[in-house]
This record gives structure tokens, sequence and C-alpha cells, in this order.
């Protein structure tokens, strides 16, 4: 039985589950982000957030930011897990998970992998606070949604 490498579940992320799919004997060097909520947003206490994606096209952003990833560092792995629906305070959203031979190329590559989710990947959130709510467009935060999460429609013509 094989594992994706990539994957949008709405359950809690097993970070282990993620660091194995990339574990190797070539490997000296295995980096993990783990994303998580935090409480304090610009000064506004988080109550819990909801995340949404548009699952087949982030798991083909995933691909990109793999190969894009390859391009820079060939040796190195990388497996992608975010998670979707209710998150509270601390919970788990992404884990990203990096190896290879040697530890300076492992630390690049997750750094850059999380840079670009937040860049393509059609995942967002709604976040909601002690004074009310907000969807977050894009995970930068450059693109509102203010009636909600953007259509598939809208979704593809971003790429």
């Amino acid at each position: 039985m094989t594992t994706s490498l990539f994957e949008i579940i709405d359950k809690p992320i097993d970070v282990e589950a993620v660091r194995q799919k990339v574990l190797s004997r070539n490997a000296g060097a295995i980096t993990v982000f783990i994303g998580t909520v935090r409480e304090i947003t610009n000064g506004k206490k988080t109550l819990h957030l909801e995340y949404q994606a548009y699952p087949a096209m982030a798991i083909k952003m995933f691909e990109q930011i793999s190969k894009e990833i390859k391009e820079q560092w060939p040796q190195a792995e990388v497996a992608i897990t975010h998670r979707v629906g209710h998150l509270g305070i601390s919970d788990i959203a992404v884990v990203i998970a990096v190896s290879s031979p040697h530890r300076k190329v492992a630390y690049m590559a997750n750094e850059y992998a999380i840079d670009r989710i937040k860049q393509i990947v059609p995942i967002w959130k709604k976040e909601f606070w002690e004074d009310g709510t907000e969807w977050i467009g894009d995970q930068l935060e450059n693109v509102p949604y203010p009636k909600g999460t953007p259509s598939i429609e809208e979704e593809e013509k971003r790429d």
C-alpha cells in the first residue's frame, strides 16, 4: 500500500506519518515544518479557524511545488499534508517534511515549500474572533473574498 506524498485531509495530521513519507537511507537530514493555529493575530483573539480548499487543484499545486524544489535541490524529497475543516487553537494545519543528504538543503527547501503554498495553493480560511468572523482570501491575505470562498472557476483563473 502506497501513501500519497501530498494530501488534503479533514482529520488531525499524523506528523510522524508525514515524516515517514520522506525517510530515506540517503537522507542525512529531515526537516519537518508544523504550522499551527495561533490565538492572537494582528492583536485579535482567535477562537478557531475553518479551512477550506479546492482539493484537486491543491494537490496539483503541491506537486508543482515539489517539482520546483527538485529543480533547485535535486536530492530533496517532499511530503505535504494540509488539514481542512474546523481547527482549534494549537491544532496542526499543515505539515511539510523534506529530506535531503544535507541539512541546509532540507531547511531551504522546507521554507520554500511553505512560502509557495501561501502563494499558489487554493486553500482559504475563515477566522472566528471574539468580535466577529472574516473569510481570508489567499494565504497571503492579498485576495479578499467578502462574500465567502471563491468558486472553482475563480481559482482556475488565478493559475
